[in-house]
């Protein structure tokens, strides 16, 4: 479920996707009625988006890939670009520090030189009892924080602790943020390569 809450409005997106290893996701939209059936298909570090009511399918543009996807505070370039931050930057441990309750590994993440990237600076926060995120923070070039990414709500679900909420808050536009809760996770299953062609994208 992604709930997206800004000062004007808010809406709420029911969603399956499916992912194998990081270079392959398939999207598919389930509620609100008029978007069931829009799809996003993730193929290495490219994008393709079905339409149901026109049933059109579009590759995005690198000028598309900063805007927002379905309205939330990640953008296309997120869908992307997640799988590439240890090939895209170098890491560097800068010391320990609790977040909420649990003491953390602070990560600092800066861009290489050459990498075709957005943020200027990123900061992890891991927790050292189970390994899973705590917090984000990304910058830009300027060192302007522009937004944040909370991990919360650490469930067992087949097999694996998890953070159950991420929370995305837009540090640039007070009260606007992007929440993401995982009702139901499978890991290890087969996924057939179909699931990510042109053709499932167009069923």
């Amino acid at each position: 479920t992604m709930n997206v809450v800004t000062t004007e409005f808010s809406r709420t997106v029911k969603m399956k996707s499916w992912n194998k290893g990081n270079d392959k996701a398939l999207i598919v939209i389930l509620s609100p009625a008029k978007e069931a059936g829009n799809k996003t298909l993730k193929i290495g570090r490219e994008l393709w988006s079905y339409l149901k009511a026109t049933e059109t399918t579009m590759k995005l543009p690198p000028s598309m890939l900063l805007m927002s996807w379905n309205g939330s505070d990640l953008t296309n370039d997120d869908l992307v670009r997640e799988s590439d931050l240890v090939d895209d930057y170098d890491l560097k441990y800068m010391l320990e520090e609790k977040i909420g309750d649990q003491l953390c590994w602070k990560i600092e993440l800066t861009p290489k030189p050459e990498a075709p990237v957005v943020w200027g600076k990123i900061y992890y926060w891991i927790r050292k009892i189970d390994l899973n995120p705590a917090l984000t923070q990304y910058y830009d070039e300027k060192g302007k924080l522009i937004r944040t990414m909370k991990f919360t709500d650490i469930k067992m679900v087949d097999g694996r602790n998890i953070p159950s909420r991420w929370t995305i808050v837009n540090n640039l536009k007070a009260g606007h943020y992007t929440e993401f809760i995982y009702e139901d996770v499978k890991f290890n299953r087969e996924i057939p390569d179909k699931i990510f062609s042109f053709r499932e994208l167009e069923k």
